[in-house]
C-alpha cells in the first residue's frame, strides 16, 4: 500500500499523488456502501494495479480534519481572504462572514489586503489595524507589482490553501505571481445561476512545493448560517470571547440586553464598532441567510 493525497476527481476517476508520482485510481466499492467517497484533499492508501499505466485502487480514506460540502473537499487548512482596497472597494461585511465561517470550520484564515497602491496609506492602515489587533494574520500586497507576494508564499508551506474574495480583487494575479507563470484563466460565470460555463464543479489541488497545495475551486457558495447555531454566533467573533462570560444573562444576544460584557467592551473601545455592527446584521437577519465565499474567475491550468 502507498499513502497519498487525492488531487482531483473526474467521473469517479481519482488522481492521487504518492511519493513515486501521480496515479489514476478507482475507489473500492466498500466506500459506497459506507456512504462515503474520496474527495480532493483526502489522504488515502492506494494499491497499485498497473505500474506502467500508473493505475491503482483507493483502499482506505484517512480520518478528515474537516469536510466541506460545497465545494466538496477535505483537509483544507487555511483560506486566504483577498480584500481589494479599491476597484472593487473593500467589503468588510463579507470579510467578517468569511472569518466567522472559517472559525466555525476550524480553518485558519489569512487576510490579504490587495491593491494597496490604489488607496491612501491611512485607509489601508486602519483596516490592517482592526484585524491585526484581533489577532489575525494580515498581509499587504500589490499583486501587479509583486509587492508582498514573497511573504504570502511563506504561508503556503505545508498547507492546503484556498483563495477567496469577490470578483476583481486580484486572486488570479496573486496565484500567477506565486507560481511564477500564467496559471489562471477566467471562468465564465453565469450571473443568473452563478454556475460556471465550461468549467468544472470539482476541486483540483495544484502543488506549489512539497506538501504545499493551492485548491482551485469553482467557488465557495451557499454556506448556510444554519450550520452555525444562532446562539453561538458571538463565539466565532474571536475578540468577543473574553467578554461573553461577563454578560448578566446566559442567553444574552449582545444586542438589546443591559449589563452585556460585549457591549461594555465596545463602549470601552476594546471591540471594533465595525465588527460589532456586522455581528448585529448577521444575528438579526436570522437563520435563512447564506454566507457566500466567492472565488469567481480563479481556475488553474494544469502544469
Amino acid at each position: 500500500m502507498q499513502k497519498g493525497i487525492v488531487l482531483s476527481n473526474i467521473s469517479n476517476l481519482y488522481k492521487v499523488e504518492i511519493e513515486s508520482g501521480i496515479y489514476d485510481c478507482n475507489a473500492r466499492g466498500k466506500f459506497k456502501s459506507n456512504d462515503i467517497s474520496p474527495v480532493s484533499g483526502d489522504l488515502v492508501d492506494i494499491e497499485i494495479t498497473d505500474e506502467n499505466k500508473k493505475a491503482g485502487v483507493i483502499t482506505n480514506i484517512y480520518e478528515r480534519k474537516n469536510y466541506l460540502k460545497r465545494p466538496k473537499m477535505a483537509n483544507l487548512t487555511q483560506i486566504i481572504l483577498v480584500l481589494s482596497m479599491k476597484l472593487p472597494k473593500p467589503d468588510l461585511e463579507l470579510l467578517d462572514k468569511q472569518l466567522v465561517y472559517a472559525e466555525f470550520l476550524g480553518i485558519k484564515p489569512i487576510i490579504c489586503l490587495n491593491k494597496i497602491d490604489l488607496e491612501e496609506e491611512k485607509k489601508v492602515g486602519d483596516i490592517f489595524k482592526i484585524y491585526k489587533d484581533i489577532g489575525y494574520e494580515v498581509i499587504k500586497t500589490n499583486a501587479k507589482e509583486k509587492v508582498g507576494v514573497s511573504k504570502l508564499k511563506t504561508y503556503l508551506k505545508d498547507n492546503i490553501t484556498a483563495f477567496s474574495g469577490n470578483s476583481g480583487v486580484g486572486k488570479s494575479t496573486l496565484i500567477n505571481d506565486i507560481f511564477g507563470k500564467d496559471m489562471t484563466e477566467e471562468g465564465l460565470i453565469s450571473n443568473k445561476n452563478k454556475r460556471g460555463k465550461n468549467t468544472t464543479t470539482q476541486v483540483n489541488l495544484y502543488k506549489v512545493e512539497e506538501n504545499s497545495y493551492i485548491a482551485d475551486t469553482p467557488g465557495f457558495s451557499t454556506f448556510d448560517i444554519n450550520e452555525i447555531p444562532k446562539k453561538d454566533l458571538a463565539q466565532y467573533f474571536i475578540e468577543f470571547r473574553p467578554y461573553i462570560n461577563e454578560c448578566e444573562y446566559g442567553d444574552c444576544s449582545h444586542i438589546k440586553e443591559q449589563n452585556c460584557g460585549i457591549k461594555t467592551a465596545l463602549e470601552q473601545g476594546k471591540i471594533s464598532r465595525q465588527r460589532y455592527e456586522n455581528y448585529c446584521k448577521m444575528k438579526q437577519r436570522g437563520r435563512s441567510i447564506c454566507f457566500k465565499f466567492e472565488t469567481r474567475g480563479t481556475h488553474l491550468r494544469p502544469v
